[in-house]
């Protein structure tokens, strides 16, 4: 009895290679659950690689219709988004097999769902095989109704407004915490802004414009780029075209003739550019946009992806953070107003700094051991 009071927990974290986010977060709270405490174990798991190659093919395929069909892909995320589970239960009890049988022999007494459908695999193993582990679901600015699962034991969100959606969908209100999403520790610390410009080679005087394309360097630049070079006011612009190395080529082929411009591929100082940075043109995914928020940066939200990405820029207007364009022809106008009314970037500024959680995977990690002690100590209590 005294040896299970006084072991370190085994924390599960599953994720998906969807995107850049979903592992991005995991390794933040990893790493802050072992600063936290550098005893206890903490590992990453893609899920998708734990099931059967037909279900992965299944779950992946996704990607299909959001290239060749986007309105197709909207239609069938809007069902998932407002339904109780994201696919047909006995499906998923039968392509995640392997994955059941991976957790069962890693014996977590934590597991952390960073995505909505591991979350329900991970709820349907616990309630078949009935597991004792401490179950979290850990929502990426990316609400669904099936994250709402009576196995889960926390609820950590983004922001009140998405906790808020969470405990009118049906999630009891005392598993709910609001931490921030998790990010890395880098920008917890980083350096100020003239230093760190200096420090990168941008000229003092001339405005900085970074330009993304997420993690994986999904987005259409040459109809960005076709826009950015509409603007009048001089700019130094800076492309990060992640680890999409045909796009990164594309767009330098495209930079040839364009004045003070940079193109990189995949960078391990996002918070050293975000800083140096006066506006940031970017999908809006959720791991960017939490990143911005830390280092002050306002978003003009440009080409989302049908689903959580449009729902996402609805967010950023309602909190003032920055500003959704919706049509291509307004992208250079957009950045010529802001760029040249300080007052109005300055508002922009204050909002996203006010909205910033720098400390977010350490808040989500000392929560998560919190309520494993919690949880632990009930238990044995019980068998007393």
């Amino acid at each position: 009895m005294e040896a299970q009071r006084t072991r370190e927990p085994k924390i599960l974290i599953l994720t998906v290679a969807h995107g850049a986010a979903h592992r991005r977060a995991s390794q933040a709270l990893r790493k802050a659950l072992l600063e936290i405490n550098p005893d206890l174990i903490a590992q990453v798991e893609d899920a998708l690689e734990h099931c059967t190659s037909w279900f992965r093919a299944y779950y992946d395929s996704y990607e299909i219709p959001l290239k060749y069909w986007p309105s197709l892909w909207g239609w069938i995320e809007s069902i998932q988004h407002r339904s109780e589970s994201t696919g047909p239960g006995w499906f998923y009890r039968r392509g995640a097999q392997p994955l059941f049988r991976f957790i069962q022999g890693f014996g977590p007494d934590v597991v952390v769902a960073t995505e909505v459908g591991m979350c329900e695999l991970a709820a349907m193993m616990k309630r078949e095989t009935k597991a004792r582990f401490c179950l979290v679901g850990l929502e990426l600015m990316d609400f669904n109704r099936a994250w709402i699962q009576p196995e889960v034991d926390l609820y950590l969100t983004t922001h009140a407004d998405l906790a808020a959606e969470l405990e009118l969908a049906g999630a009891p209100s005392e598993k709910i915490v609001t931490c921030g999403q998790p990010i890395d520790p880098a920008f917890a610390s980083a350096v100020d802004r003239e230093t760190t410009r200096a420090r990168l080679s941008v000229e003092p005087r001339v405005p900085l414009l970074l330009i993304l394309f997420g993690g994986t360097g999904f987005g259409r630049p040459l109809e960005i780029l076709r826009e950015v070079r509409k603007t009048r006011q001089p700019l130094q612009i800076v492309f990060i075209t992640g680890r999409n190395f045909r796009l990164e080529k594309r767009v330098r082929e495209a930079c040839r003739n364009l004045p003070r411009h940079r193109v990189l591929g995949w960078v391990d100082n996002m918070q050293e550019w975000m800083v140096a940075a006066d506006l940031l043109v970017s999908k809006p995914g959720g791991n960017t946009l939490a990143e911005a928020f830390a280092c002050g940066l306002p978003m003009l939200a440009f080409d989302p992806l049908p689903g959580n990405e449009r729902r996402t820029c609805g967010w950023i207007e309602k909190w003032g953070a920055g500003r959704w364009v919706k049509r291509r022809e307004d992208l250079a106008p957009t950045i010529e107003r802001l760029l040249t009314h300080a007052e109005e970037l300055g508002c922009l500024r204050e909002r996203a700094r006010a909205l910033a959680r720098p400390h977010a995977a350490y808040d989500a990690a000392a929560t998560i051991l919190r309520r494993w002690a919690q949880k632990r100590e009930s238990g044995v209590k019980s068998q007393e």
